[in-house]
């Protein structure tokens, strides 16, 4: 049985259709990718599958009790707060701190737990963020572009974790991103999506298909080629940009 099960989804602002019938499913332990340009529904429709907003038709099934973990774009954090790494993922009560000393090792961490959320750079702030959200066992982690303001080798490092923590923890993922050469390299299935599905399947697959070209071109393989160059190699995601705190959109 899926995770998800979206059906003739549409999603309106006022009289503004940004999704029109779109159909998707995220099924145990599988990792689906979301591309299209600007503008084209993309968060619209995780915000759907979370149930943040509320479709014009349509509907969106989750499975019973489905727990899931969510990595946002970016968050903002006062620099002048004082507050430790496990404060920050202890900001519910009940959340021990051997349980987030465990998530911080899954998302390849381990030693950030007293450092202050402040100093932490680019790369690592977005590790201690997936390992908050890995803290309840999630069974479906979203991710919303969330290697933004990376460099390409601390998003190529970011989205290797993805792989390893789908392999250490068996849960599905679903997330947007922009960078081809991640997609074409992590996911089992990508979906085009352009207000509509423009065409899924396997990155192959998509990365033929005339209408991802119309949107994308036929530069991919070029930056599939980069990236697997890269996942040769190991990179300190410590050496990211720094962190800027930026409020969220």
């Amino acid at each position: 049985m899926s995770l998800i099960s979206v059906e003739n989804l549409s999603v309106c602002y006022g009289a503004n259709t940004v999704l029109q019938n779109v159909a998707l499913s995220i099924d145990p332990g599988e990792i689906v990718t979301i591309v299209g340009p600007n503008g084209s529904g993309k968060t619209s429709l995780l915000k759907a599958v979370i149930g943040a907003i509320q479709p014009a038709t349509g509907h969106v099934r989750r499975q019973d009790g489905l727990r899931i973990g969510y990595v946002p774009q970016r968050l903002h954090i006062d620099p002048t707060l004082p507050m430790t790494v496990e404060r920050f993922m202890r900001l519910n009560a009940r959340v021990t701190r051997e349980t987030c000393a465990k998530a911080l090792e899954n998302a390849n961490v381990p030693d950030l737990l007293t450092r202050q959320m402040s100093q932490l750079s680019g790369g690592q702030f977005q590790r201690v963020l997936l390992a908050k959200a890995l803290i309840n066992d999630p069974e479906l982690l979203l991710l919303d572009e969330a290697t933004q303001g990376l460099d390409q080798p601390g998003s190529a490092a970011f989205y290797r974790q993805i792989e390893t923590v789908r392999a250490n923890t068996g849960c599905a993922v679903l997330m947007i991103s922009h960078e081809l050469h991640v997609v074409m390299s992590a996911s089992d299935r990508v979906v085009c999506l352009n207000g509509h599905v423009c065409c899924q399947g396997t990155p192959a697959v998509v990365a033929s298909a005339p209408e991802y070209r119309a949107l994308f071109g036929t530069g991919t393989g070029g930056a599939l080629a980069l990236y697997r160059h890269d996942h040769d190699h190991h990179h300190d995601h410590d050496h990211d940009h720094p962190h800027e705190h930026q409020a969220a959109e």
